[in-house]
């Protein structure tokens, strides 16, 4: 089995996370490849010893990979994603963060997770992406032009709110006066949108989330929209920019920017496992029948 290793950062409380990962793979004969930023770190904090193979780019992995195991929190798995892309290579996250919808193996279940890994006894979830076409072209976002959780755009450099004109399959939708507006994946429902009133979408539902951020209209509410719906963008506001968010990496774009969002034509593969499912993360996360009266 060969497997690719990723985190972003190191804690002190990481520490033991990543001792059991690497004895359990190092015990079974598992082929590790460590993201070339991570082995440095946990070269200098002297967590390995030994040498492992690097990846440093997504043009590293290929079908050679059974799984890529992402070291951290959603957000991990989401800078995780940008490795992977249309590899097919599946994710699975081990949380050492806070929330975890995403990186769903708990600390204390590591081991029992991992060999239901090396057994293969897990499930895939295809995760939708969308992709963010900007005219005029836009370096910041040629490379990395895809989201997993969702696209935003916002105000820049101001108090005052922004216009966003809204076309989707080049019909009119409406100009939402707002701080800002979400495009969002069901991976990304319980994320941004959520704290901003959005809907839950189930992982498998195909369809998209419009929510708009602090709108002046009150009956602006989120809308949900099939996910092979072309969605268009036109920002306008009394600064000459505005930014635009791909899950957590931001550029900055001039006004009247016309920007496209459609569904990728490739999935994310997230690892299923066993007493993880979606269902029991949403009640345990967001404290679902925690109601003291009940």
């Amino acid at each position: 089995m060969k497997v690719a290793i990723f985190g972003q950062y190191y804690q002190n409380d990481t520490r033991p996370i990543i001792r059991d990962i690497f004895v359990f793979f190092n015990a079974n004969n598992v082929e590790m490849v460590i993201e070339e930023n991570f082995l440095k770190i946990l070269y200098e904090q002297e967590i390995v010893k030994k040498e492992y193979k690097t990846f440093n780019s997504h043009k590293c992995l290929d079908s050679s990979f059974d799984i890529l195991v992402s070291i951290g929190g959603d957000g991990t798995i989401l800078r995780a994603a940008t490795f992977v892309r249309d590899s097919g290579v599946p994710i699975i996250g081990i949380n050492a963060g806070r929330l975890g919808f995403l990186a769903k193996v708990q600390k204390e279940s590591i081991e029992q997770f991992l060999q239901i890994v090396l057994e293969k006894k897990y499930t895939i979830s295809q995760r939708t992406l969308l992709s963010l076409a900007c005219s005029p072209e836009n370096e910041q976002i040629n490379e990395l032009n895809f989201a997993m959780n969702e696209v935003t755009v916002s105000r820049k450099d101001t108090t005052s709110m922004i216009t966003i004109e809204t076309y989707l399959n080049d019909e009119y939708l409406n100009s939402y006066w707002a701080d800002g507006l979400i495009i969002s994946t069901p991976t990304g429902s319980t994320g941004y949108s959520l704290s901003c009133g959005g809907p839950v979408l189930t992982p498998e539902v195909k369809g998209l989330v419009i929510t708009p951020i602090a709108p002046h209209n009150l009956n602006a509410r989120p809308l949900v929209i099939t996910d092979d719906t072309i969605i268009k963008l036109k920002v306008s506001g009394r600064e000459n920019q505005y930014l635009v968010s791909l899950d957590s990496r931001i550029a900055t774009l001039d006004n009247n920017s016309i920007l496209t969002i459609r569904k990728t034509p490739f999935q994310i593969n997230m690892v299923e496992i066993p007493d993880e499912t979606f269902l029991n993360t949403l009640r345990n996360k967001l404290l679902w029948g925690e109601d003291k009266r009940n």
